[in-house]
């Protein structure tokens, strides 16, 4: 193929227990996804879900057992963490069924959805769309992908975050507004899904800011731990 410049490769997160990786697709996140969260960003009830988007390139993939460096992003100050489980499709379609939903989990890993809060709440009141808040670089980090065959389904998973030490969120994944089954199948109602694709379902209350120099360890029971130090 002739290209005009030379085509980046995809984003690859290494699966857990092999030398295989994962090629992102796209990144979907679901927005205010538990309810103790809603309700600390404003809101009640259990509303349908909504969705927004990073790009693929906002993947940064941190070895489990190391520690990632975040750098400290543009035109904010006030950069918020919210942990995540992440799930990972090996297949996806369209109008899924919660069941054929779940048939299209691949794996799972631990995730931040890193977000310029300043930024987003401007954009907000202006009704203006989210991207300058999530979806700047490397405003996904994540761990490794484990596959569904070896952890099994995740329906009740202890998931949890620390700053520097300090517990900042701490919950269960059982907690979610919509499961992820549920939310797969709602997402394919708005787009195609297809392999490759990541999903951040949604964070438990308790989100933050963080500056240059702070550790964040988040983990889910069963994947894993993430350590990300965020650096000027």
């Amino acid at each position: 193929m002739n290209t005009v410049f030379q085509m980046q490769a995809p984003a690859l997160v290494p699966v857990a227990g092999s030398d295989a990786s994962f090629p992102v697709r796209r990144v979907y996140c679901v927005g205010r996804n538990y309810a103790e969260h809603a309700k600390e960003m404003g809101f009640t009830g259990r509303e349908e879900p909504f969705f927004f988007s990073k790009p693929a390139d906002a993947v940064l993939f941190v070895p489990e057992g190391e520690v990632g460096e975040m750098p400290y992003p543009p035109r904010t100050s006030n950069l918020h963490y919210e942990i995540e489980l992440v799930v990972a499709l090996g297949s996806g379609g369209r109008d899924l069924t919660p069941e054929q939903a779940q048939a299209c989990i691949y794996g799972y890993a631990v995730g931040l959805d890193m977000t310029r809060r300043d930024l987003q709440g401007e954009a907000k009141k202006q009704g203006r769309p989210w991207e300058v808040g999530k979806a700047f670089d490397f405003g996904a980090p994540m761990g490794p992908i484990y596959p569904r065959e070896t952890v099994g389904t995740l329906e009740n998973a202890a998931i949890s975050l620390t700053v520097n030490g300090e517990t900042r969120q701490q919950g269960d994944i059982s907690q979610m507004i919509w499961n992820v089954a549920e939310s797969i199948s709602y997402l394919s109602g708005l787009f195609e899904l297809k392999a490759g694709d990541l999903i951040f379902t949604g964070t438990p209350e308790g989100v933050g800011a963080v500056v240059p120099g702070d550790l964040m360890v988040g983990s889910v029971q069963g994947l894993g731990e993430l350590h990300v130090k965020v650096v000027a």
